[in-house]
């Protein structure tokens, strides 16, 4: 994932990046993307390709 906020390449690493944001800082995926800049589709593609998904419920990807 091509992003200026500095995450991950490695979609195993992104997804611990990126939930633990979640859990720490943000009320939802949207708000994450918008403060960091990071397109949500593209996000949300790199975390699919290891079979993760956005569970808006939880707040993570699980």
């Amino acid at each position: 994932m091509s992003s200026g906020a500095g995450l991950p390449g490695d979609p195993v690493m992104l997804l611990s990046v990126i939930n633990t944001k979640l859990r720490d800082f943000y009320p939802s995926l949207e708000a994450l993307c918008d403060d960091m800049q990071i397109d949500k589709k593209e996000l949300t593609e790199s975390l699919g390709a290891i079979d993760y998904a956005y569970d808006a419920g939880r707040n993570q990807f699980v």
